[in-house]
């Protein structure tokens, strides 16, 4: 169980600010990072949104998630994720919630898979049939 003493991050003692976003692993920009290291386009979006919202870090702690869409988390992303199913538990006293989270996360990002596979986000409909 964490409690305020032993939670290893400054964000139990600030409100926290995060920005989420899922990257295509095998993106032509990503590809070259991906293919040789796993959860590579996660550390490199998260380290642009991280930049992006620096000034944020005076108010705030500020978490950058970043999914691929096979499946990799960013590292910090973990750390947060992890600590918020610890919190979740303590609040629900139910040992499974992290194992939920994950599960819950896992399930929007096959969504996302098949939306994008399917090529539902363009309108591919012939200009003259419109």
């Amino acid at each position: 169980m964490v409690n305020d003493q032993t939670a290893s991050h400054s964000y139990h003692r600030r409100f926290v600010t995060w920005d989420v976003t899922v990257t295509d692993t095998m993106a032509q920009s990503y590809l070259p990072m991906t293919s040789q290291t796993s959860g590579a386009a996660t550390e490199a979006a998260a380290d642009r949104k991280t930049t992006k919202y620096a000034p944020l870090t005076q108010a705030y702690s500020f978490v950058a998630i970043a999914a691929e869409t096979m499946g990799a988390i960013n590292s910090d992303g973990i750390e947060f994720l992890d600590d918020l199913g610890r919190c979740i538990t303590r609040v629900t006293d139910d040992n499974r919630e992290k194992t939920f989270l994950y599960q819950r996360l896992s399930v929007l990002i096959q969504c996302y898979n098949a939306v994008a596979i399917l090529g539902i986000f363009a309108d591919t409909a012939p200009e003259d049939e419109l």
